[in-house]
Formats: C-alpha cells, sequence, structure tokens
C-alpha cells in the first residue's frame, strides 16, 4: 500500500497548493504596485486632473491689437461699447430659471423677450441660432448697442436684475464711411468655430471659445499676432454646477498692433477715383454691343517700385466690413453673397484674373530681344496680318510701316507682334514642333516675369493666373476633350466650331494661340497685383519684389518693433540695354503714344511717368481696361471690367491718383504744401511710453481736395485733356476706339 500523509494530501495536490499560493501573491504584488503608482507615484497628478474635472472657467477676452496705416492712423481698432450680459449661473439660481428676470431686461433694451431668452439658451445640434456656443459659465451678451440710460436703469436697480450685467468692453471697429474704407484689405472677424478649437488644440497659439477669428485680408494672414492671449478666471463648481470658490487666474494679454504700408489718404483717393471712372465709364456708349458699358467691377493698386510696399489697394464693388460686427444679419450676408451681389468680398486686386490685353506686350518684347530680335530694328507695322484665310487686323486698319520694338509698344502697334509670334511658332515646329524641347521664348518669358503663380502678397487666397503653355494646353485638353467632343460642330455656332477644333487638336499649340497670345489676348489670365510687380520692376531696374502690405508688427505695451523687410523675388529676364529702351517707350506712351491724350499738360519734365494701355477682349462681354503705369517712386495699376479702353476709362483717374501723390495741379503746377506722399513713407510711427501709437488727425477728404484742385484742367468738348505743353499725339485718340476683332483666330473663349 501507498504511504498517505495524514494531511490527506498527495505530493500532487501540495505542488499545486503552492502553484496557486504563489499565483495569488503574484496578483496581490501586482495590485499592490499598481495602486502605489496611481496612488503615490502619480497621485498629484491624478488629484489635479479630477480636482479638475470641477473647475469651469470663464473667459476674459483679449483687446485686438490695432491695425495702422504707415503713418499710425487706425484702419481697424477697437471702441468701447456698452454690453449688456446675462449670467446663466446666476439666473438658474432663480425660481422660474431666470425667465422674469430677461422678460424685464427686454422691456428696458427695448427688445422682445423672447429673443433674449433665445440669446442665452446654449446651442446644441437641434437648437437654431441665435444661441451661446460659448461657456455656460460665462457671461452672455445681450446686446453691445445699449445706450448709458439703459446700462444705468440695469445698474442702480442690480436688485432686480441678478446675474446682469452693463459694462464697457472693446469691440472692433471699422473706420470705414467719410474716411479710406480698404475692406477687401482688411477683411472681417467671425466667431471661432469648434473645428478650428480643436484643430489649434496643441498649438502655441490654441484658440479659446470665446475668440472672434480674421476670416479674410489682413485680419485672418495676421490673427495670431493680433489676437492677443485671453484672460481666464477659474470657479470651483459642485455638481450642480454652484460656484463654491475661486482657483487661479490668468490675466488677459492684449494682442499687437499692425503698421502697414497703406497710407490711408492714398487709399481714400484710390478708392474714390476708381468709383468715379466706373461710374464715367457707364454713361459711355459701346459701339459693338450697342449699350453702355457696364463696368462692373475693377480694382487700383498704388506700390512703391523700390520696395514693393502697397501704398494703396481698392476693389469695386466694395462694403462696409462693419456689417460683421457682433454678427452679420441674414439680409447682409446675402447682399455680399447672393448671385445679385457682384461678390464684393472678393479682393479684386489679387483675386481678379483677367486676359491683360496689350500691357502684356512688355514680356512679349523681352522675349522678342531673348530670340535674337534686335530692339531697335525695323519690324513691319502693317494694317493686317494674314495666315492662309485668316486675317488678324491692327487697330482700324492702321499701319504706320517699319517700326522698333520701342515704337510698337508707344502705338501699341499688334501686327508687329503677330509676326514675331508666328515666326517663333514656325521656327519651333508649328502644330508638330520638332524632336526635342521647343524654345518657347514667348512662353518662357511669362514665367520669368513672375505670371502663373503667386506673387505671395501677405493676403490670403492670392489666385496664381494663367500662362497657356504647352503643358497648361495639354492638361486642359484632356480635363474637357469629352465634353468638347460632346458638343462641337463642323459646322455649327461659332461655340460649338471652337469647341470641335479643340476636341481635334486642342492640346497643340496652334498658329492662332501663339498670334492672340503675344498681344495679351486668348486664354491668358493676368492679376493686377501680378501686373505692380512687372512694371515696378521696369521702373526699379529690373528687381521683382514679393510685395507687402505688412510693415511692422508692434507689441501692445511698444517695447517690441518687429519690422516686415521688403522681400526680393527675381530678375526680370531683359538686360539693363533692352529696360532702358522699354523705359524710354513708355515716356514715350505718356507724351506721344496711345495716352497722350489724358496726360496732357502734365509736368513731365518736372515728374516723368511711363504707362503702358491695354484693351482685352473676353467672349460674350465688353472690353476689359487697363492703365499699367510708372514714376520713379510708384506704380499704379488700374483695371476695370466691361469698361472700354485702357486710357479711355482709367487715364483721368490714374492721373488723379498721381496728382494727389505729388501735388500736381489742374493747370500742370506742383503744389508740395498738398502733396500727399511726394515720396515713400519710410519711418515708422511714433510709440508713445504708454505703448498707444501718435497718429495725425484726420482733417478733410484728400478725394475731395484732388478733385477741386484738378477743377482748372483744360478740356475739349468731348472730355479730353487739351495739353497744355505736349504736342497732340500722332495717333490721335487711338487706345479710345481700341477694338481687337480679329476675324479666324481660332482663340478658345476667354
Amino acid at each position: 500500500m501507498t504511504n498517505i500523509p495524514e494531511t490527506g494530501r498527495t505530493p500532487r495536490v501540495q505542488i499545486r497548493l503552492v502553484v496557486i499560493q504563489i499565483l495569488v501573491l503574484s496578483l496581490l504584488g501586482t495590485l499592490g504596485g499598481r495602486l502605489w503608482y496611481l496612488q503615490i507615484r502619480e497621485g498629484a497628478a491624478y488629484q489635479k486632473e479630477a480636482s479638475g474635472n470641477h473647475v469651469q472657467q470663464v473667459v476674459d477676452p483679449a483687446v485686438r491689437g490695432d491695425i495702422l496705416d504707415a503713418r499710425g492712423v487706425p484702419l481697424a481698432d477697437n471702441e468701447t461699447r456698452l454690453v449688456v450680459s446675462a449670467s446663466r449661473t446666476d439666473l438658474l439660481k432663480q425660481k422660474d430659471d431666470g425667465k422674469a428676470v430677461l422678460t424685464k431686461l427686454a422691456g428696458v433694451l427695448g427688445m422682445k423677450a423672447a429673443d433674449v431668452m433665445r440669446k442665452v439658451r446654449l446651442c446644441d445640434a437641434k437648437t437654431p441660432q441665435p444661441c451661446w456656443n460659448g461657456s455656460p459659465y460665462q457671461p452672455i451678451p445681450i446686446t453691445d448697442e445699449a445706450n448709458a440710460k439703459q446700462a444705468l436703469q440695469i445698474r442702480e436697480r442690480a436688485e432686480d436684475f441678478p446675474g446682469i450685467t452693463a459694462e464697457p468692453e472693446a469691440v472692433r471697429r471699422y473706420p470705414g464711411p467719410g474716411r479710406s474704407n480698404t475692406s477687401q484689405v482688411l477683411g472681417y472677424l467671425s466667431p471661432v468655430t469648434d473645428e478650428e478649437i480643436q484643430k489649434a488644440k496643441d498649438t502655441d497659439s490654441p484658440y479659446l471659445r470665446s475668440d472672434m477669428v480674421g476670416r479674410s485680408g489682413l485680419e485672418r494672414q495676421y490673427d495670431k499676432v493680433l489676437r492677443g492671449k485671453a484672460g481666464v478666471t477659474r470657479y470651483e463648481v459642485d455638481n450642480l454646477g454652484r460656484v463654491i470658490g475661486k482657483a487661479e487666474s490668468d490675466a488677459a494679454q492684449s494682442g499687437s498692433n499692425l503698421v502697414t504700408s497703406i497710407d490711408s489718404r492714398v487709399q481714400r483717393v484710390a478708392e474714390y477715383e476708381l468709383d468715379k471712372a466706373m461710374k464715367v465709364a457707364r454713361q459711355q456708349f459701346d459701339k459693338i454691343t450697342g449699350e453702355n458699358y457696364k463696368a462692373d467691377s475693377g480694382a487700383v493698386v498704388v506700390m512703391e517700385a523700390k520696395t514693393g510696399r502697397i501704398v494703396a489697394m481698392a476693389s469695386a464693388p466694395t462694403y462696409d466690413p462693419n456689417v460683421w460686427v457682433g454678427g452679420i444679419s441674414a439680409k447682409d450676408y446675402k447682399a455680399l453673397t447672393g448671385k445679385n451681389s457682384d461678390y464684393p468680398l472678393l479682393n479684386r486686386a489679387i483675386q481678379g484674373q483677367a486676359a491683360p490685353g496689350s500691357t502684356f506686350k512688355v514680356v512679349s518684347t523681352a522675349a522678342a530681344v531673348e530670340a535674337g530680335y534686335p530692339f531697335d530694328g525695323n519690324y513691319p507695322c502693317t494694317s493686317s496680318y494674314s495666315v492662309g484665310s485668316q486675317v488678324f487686323k491692327n487697330f482700324e486698319g492702321e499701319n504706320f510701316g517699319p517700326i522698333s520694338l520701342g515704337r510698337a509698344l508707344e502705338v501699341s502697334c499688334d501686327t508687329v507682334f503677330y509676326g514675331l509670334a508666328d515666326r517663333e511658332w514656325k521656327r519651333d515646329g508649328g502644330i508638330n514642333p520638332k524632336k526635342g524641347k521647343p524654345k518657347d521664348y514667348f512662353y518662357k518669358a511669362a514665367h520669368q516675369f513672375g505670371l502663373g503663380k503667386e506673387t505671395g502678397i501677405d493676403l490670403p487666397n492670392e489666385v496664381t493666373g494663367r500662362v497657356p503653355d504647352r503643358q497648361w494646353k495639354l492638361d486642359y485638353w484632356k480635363a474637357n476633350k469629352d465634353a468638347w467632343c460632346k458638343s462641337g460642330k463642323k459646322d455649327g455656332t461659332y461655340v460649338e466650331k471652337i469647341a470641335y477644333e479643340n476636341c481635334l487638336e486642342g492640346n497643340k499649340m496652334r498658329e492662332g494661340d501663339s498670334i492672340n497670345y503675344s498681344i495679351g489676348q486668348g486664354d491668358t489670365l493676368v492679376t493686377p497685383i501680378q501686373e505692380a510687380v512687372i512694371y515696378g520692376a521696369v521702373a526699379n531696374g529690373g528687381t521683382m519684389y514679393q510685395p507687402t502690405i505688412g510693415k511692422a508688427v508692434i507689441s501692445a505695451d511698444g517695447k517690441k518693433v518687429t519690422e516686415i523687410k521688403p522681400t526680393k523675388r527675381g530678375r526680370l529676364p531683359v538686360t539693363q540695354a533692352t529696360l532702358k529702351g522699354m523705359d524710354d517707350a513708355f515716356a514715350g506712351v505718356v507724351t506721344r503714344g496711345t495716352a497722350a491724350w489724358k496726360f496732357g499738360g502734365w509736368p513731365q519734365n518736372k515728374i516723368p511717368l511711363h504707362a503702358k494701355t491695354g484693351t482685352a477682349e473676353v467672349y460674350g462681354k465688353q472690353t476689359t481696361s487697363w492703365l499699367a503705369t510708372y514714376s520713379k517712386d510708384y506704380t499704379v495699376i488700374m483695371t476695370i471690367a466691361q469698361a472700354g479702353t485702357g486710357s479711355g476709362a482709367s487715364g483721368e483717374a490714374v492721373r488723379n491718383i498721381y496728382s494727389a501723390l505729388y501735388g500736381v495741379q489742374g493747370d500742370g503746377s506742383i503744389d508740395n504744401k498738398k502733396a500727399l506722399l511726394p515720396e515713400p513713407q519710410k519711418s515708422l510711427p511714433q510709440v508713445r511710453t504708454d505703448g498707444t501709437i501718435a497718429a495725425p488727425k484726420i482733417a478733410g477728404d484728400p478725394a475731395k481736395d484732388v478733385e477741386a484742385s484738378q477743377q482748372n484742367n483744360p478740356s475739349n468738348d468731348d472730355g479730353q485733356q487739351t495739353p497744355a505743353t505736349t504736342p497732340p499725339p500722332t495717333t490721335g485718340n487711338r487706345d479710345t476706339r481700341r477694338r481687337h476683332r480679329r476675324r479666324g483666330s481660332r482663340r478658345m473663349p476667354t
């Protein structure tokens, strides 16, 4: 028999018991270690986190920094308004959850009780606006338009209005009417969204739910420095949301101020002259369409030629940015964004794209010289240029005979550029280029001039324009081939014929494409800011600058100043000799070329001006007016859609802008005391010891002053300025009647 211990346990059972004991002890040891880790090692952290579950934050918004012009004049600042707010925490302590208090408050404010109650309800997926999407422990604004009498009633009868406060608060303000508007440049603010809060959660500049965020313009571009840092007061609350104590607080830090290169006086003049030019254009008759010009939109840019800094930037139609303050109404929003609004929120100086017309000939001239054609050579300026059965006409059949490229710029002779572009197209192998890479001088030059890409201006949502080179044509054909082949007809309407041709060979560079391209027609698109960079580079000797509006960031206390320096982005692909030739030709445009009839009597010997006019066709619309100009200090570009010719629509307006800058009077004399900015502003505004910025007082309306100073300007019966010292142009009022009507160009609609 087997000997069994008195305990009745076999060796196997004992082993199992030992194993179980070891497992139990191991589990107890692991549990104990975990408890030690949570309670001792990480106890403080978890205690802090747990206590945070019972702490609610009340945000004290930071005062947003001002946006100032180059002299320190506010373009966007803050004003103190009496803001009436309600505390949900205090209202919920009332027996009726504060309904009686809110009804009484509505009576004092002259509002409907239902409207007031909607404002204090919390937003959720089922609750429509108006509602509060901020912290329920933060005072909820009812109105920021209370008057002193209403605020006094609330404060003196505090026992009747528990939880209601009437305090002065800083609210965004755009000076606007009566001064420069600058709306598209400044942009606007609106409340932060949940998506933005989450996205910025782990950054060095997180959003708080109470923040207002820049949505466009400078308000968006410099939002981080303008916003500052909100203050936070932390309250301890119980599980019912009742405040039981006050924890630590962080004071608010005001945002920094942005000093721009904008001069509010010049901005006001630019806005006024653009608006006036559009109104005058609408009174003119388009002989082609048989209607008055629509002149429905436009833009003007005034830029320092030697730095790229923007002195003025106006876009039309415009709007009052104050409509966004305190929340925009549905009616105002529809007026700004509806299909009949003509989209005033667009900044057409950087987002408006159009064919450049003859202002593009600066690129074509550089390309021709690079391809080996001498600037001073002789090129036939004939009345028309024929390609097979197709005829590309010059203006009204004008024939200047053999002329140089410089003279071709002065009189804007199309046929000179037709011939050069066509010759290069043939040298590259025509519609079926030779093996290897075509030279494509005319298209390469456009890219070298910075077209087809952003200029890099410090504003959001700049567009690139378009250079219709071989790669673009191929990509565009691939994207549209099916639609073209479906709608195209060999013997259909004009549009159907174009679609038919594009279906067959839209991926190829055709002869008509290159011919039209040489004078800025066809599929080429540019923006006013791109033109400003190009003509600014011609003015300063060839350096292209990245345009900038921000000039410096100054901290709220004035102790830290961070300047924004001009940035070079390249050089024009031309020699100094070619630049000199272009410069002389553009001066000739003002004295004896296509713009001379608008600049007669200008003191050219004291303040030399240079210009290039342009009239661009747009399929289905009236012609677009372009006028590109520069002096030794500034570049001024103006364009107006559906307004006719370059000098005809914009000449007087651009002249008046220069008159304001330099103090030129109607009789051609110069009054230095009336000059707004005879040379670019170099210094920054003075910062006082308390951090505020000294700004000159605003007196009068500079736009009206300029208008008054030009009243003595002699004019003939048809409104054209009569030259006082300059002989009449040999080509007459050529640009005012200009029409680029060409037959059989096979040009795709733009």
